[in-house]
């Protein structure tokens, strides 16, 4: 790595110690491994990564995330978290990763307490803060540290670090939770969750890495990888997408010419309504 690279992982290896004995927000994303992965390095014993399982959370991914904390001999346990008998999460309106995190961190800090941990981490780095994301928020009201943020790295240079430390989660595609395919204003439910994992799992089924399905109520708009798209543009694809789709109960199925696009959801609601805080 070029030496400005090399001094802000120096300046995260810092920042972790200075927090002492840390529980660490994991979800098995880039970002959160690579902080987890240095923490353990600097930390040893004194830090614990801590996985929220709950309904939002695919299978796939939970067991991705537990099989990479073991094959690095990061300490880890997985809570349970109970955002979905939230309403103010559930009704789904534009702060509904607001609800999420504040959960979250609640869970966090009181397991924190319990366990005589110093400080609560997460994974936030600098492109975050060029995004609409509430979680945020929560974390700064809970005194949460974010130390890829405060060693001013980005998420190339997370995936960089990751490379270069052998992670083999330093490419994979950004994957928020399952509720963050619902149309805001549509309910958060266990049963729409399920039709979009299982008709995520297909597409990876059928070859496709990038990929989400959004659910719009009766119609799936299942967005791909601008670079995979040619492999959906074909009649017998539609006919296996529509096949596949139909069975896990969408009425219409349509696939997105623009691609996949992370956060096209947000694009749907004005930046005022953005803007506005919990009710």
């Amino acid at each position: 790595m070029d030496a400005s690279l090399a001094a802000r992982f120096h300046k995260l290896q810092d920042g972790l110690r200075s927090l002492g004995k840390t529980l660490v927000a994991y979800s098995g994303g880039v970002d959160s491994a690579l902080l987890a992965d240095v923490a353990s390095e600097v930390l040893g014993g004194s830090m614990l990564a801590v996985i929220a399982d709950s309904p939002s959370l695919a299978r796939s991914q939970l067991r991705d995330a537990l099989a990479l904390a073991e094959e690095r001999r990061i300490p880890l346990e997985v809570i349970s978290s109970g955002e979905l008998e939230n309403p103010a999460y559930a009704r789904n309106d534009p702060q509904r990763c607001f609800h999420c995190k504040d959960e979250l961190f609640t869970l966090l800090e009181a397991l924190r307490a319990e366990r005589g941990f110093d400080a609560v981490a997460y994974g936030v780095n600098l492109d975050d803060q060029r995004d609409f994301r509430p979680g945020q928020r929560a974390a700064s009201l809970h005194g949460v540290a974010a130390p890829l943020l405060a060693a001013g790295l980005g998420k190339d240079d997370v995936r960089q670090l990751a490379a270069a430390r052998g992670l083999r989660v330093w490419d994979k595609p950004a994957s928020p939770c399952l509720s963050s395919r619902i149309e805001y204003g549509r309910p958060v439910t266990r049963e729409a969750l399920a039709q979009v994992e299982q008709g995520e799992e297909a597409l990876h089924a059928l070859g496709f890495r990038e990929c989400r399905v959004r659910h719009h109520g009766a119609i799936a708009r299942i967005e791909i990888g601008r670079e995979e798209l040619p492999q959906a543009l074909t009649p017998a694809m539609a006919a296996e997408l529509s096949r596949i789709f139909k069975a896990l109960g969408f009425t219409y199925v349509t696939l997105d010419l623009e691609g996949f696009r992370s956060g096209s959801m947000n694009s749907l609601i004005m930046l005022e309504k953005l803007a506005a805080g919990p009710s």
